[in-house]
């Protein structure tokens, strides 16, 4: 009886080690997990400044999806994140406008593409300044021409420090703003 005794207690031993490793691995694989997810799936993002007003607020949260253009190209209209090339760790958030292989140009606040003016139900007042698309802007193969929705009061690819945007520098898009709770929604 000795001996069962010594025995079941060795195998409740080795259960509770079990479970200890057990738990270990899951939490390990949990934080791998979410490593991946936010690295290379999605990424939480805080909008700093006014230059999406109305869409976007100074500090609004978004869900920025990385995967969608692995596999397709951006859409006019979309929102789209990429680094600001003279600031290390600030990212811009801005909407597709022109499309690779097209003309863009701004004239008496409007813009145009190819020659014709843009149905654009997001830029809410006229722009008072062409930048760089006050002439012809002539996209490549692979770049694309982004606008502010507060089109009076944004750094786009009117100015020469961010110009046209090329596809390898496009993050991902703003996917749904999270907070303010307020204002959850797809954008």
């Amino acid at each position: 009886m000795n001996q069962e005794v010594t025995g079941k207690k060795e195998k409740k031993k080795k259960s509770i080690v079990r479970e200890v490793f057990g738990l270990a691995f899951f939490l390990i694989l949990l934080f791998c997990l979410a490593w991946l997810l936010i690295h290379f799936v999605g990424e939480r993002m805080q909008v700093d400044g006014e230059s999406m007003y109305p869409v976007l607020s100074d500090g609004d949260q978004l869900i920025i999806d990385k995967v969608s253009y692995q596999f397709k190209d951006p859409k006019r209209f979309d929102v789209v994140v990429f680094p600001f090339q003279y600031r290390d760790g600030t990212c811009l958030i801005k909407r597709v406008i022109g499309l690779p292989g097209e003309t863009v140009r701004i004239t008496d606040g409007q813009v145009y593409i190819n020659g014709r003016l843009l149905d654009d139900p997001y830029g809410y007042e006229p722009i008072r300044n062409a930048g760089l698309a006050s002439g012809l802007v002539t996209l490549g193969k692979d770049e694309y021409f982004v606008l502010g929705d507060n089109r009076n009061n944004s750094t786009d690819s009117r100015e020469p420090s961010i110009g046209n945007i090329t596809r390898s520098s496009i993050i991902g898009r703003a996917w749904m703003r999270v907070w303010p709770l307020n204002g959850l929604r797809l954008l």
